[in-house]
């Protein structure tokens, strides 16, 4: 059994986690939070008033981040998936061969019978 690189968990790990109804959840929680709290607050407790820059910077460096660690994880199914195929593919072309053979032999059994 092969280990799996580093860098395979770890996308695996980031495409589970941000793809989970928890993780929506919860960032939309935190996103509603800091809309309300820099929106209605006093100004001297607001740490990121509108326009919400500091907000817009940390959305973005989520997105720099995960989309390319989910790309990588989905690729990584992917080919796990074609190594699957080909192996059932294999699977299934010994069978038919199999399964030829036995449909010559029962044939080949019908004929003698028949003479």
């Amino acid at each position: 059994m092969t280990s799996v690189p580093l860098g395979h968990r770890i996308s695996d790990a980031v495409a589970r986690i941000v793809g989970s109804w928890r993780f929506v959840i919860i960032q939309s929680t935190i996103l509603v939070l800091w809309l309300l709290w820099n929106s209605f607050t006093a100004t001297k407790s607001q740490f990121d008033p509108y326009p919400y820059i500091l907000l817009n910077l940390v959305l973005s460096f989520q997105a720099a981040y995960t989309a390319p660690l989910i790309m990588m994880s989905q690729n990584r199914q992917a080919e796990i998936d074609r190594q699957v195929l080909f192996g059932d593919f294999e699977v299934d072309k010994r069978a038919h061969q199999l399964i030829t053979e036995i449909h010559k032999k029962v044939h080949e059994l019908e004929n003698n019978q028949n003479v």
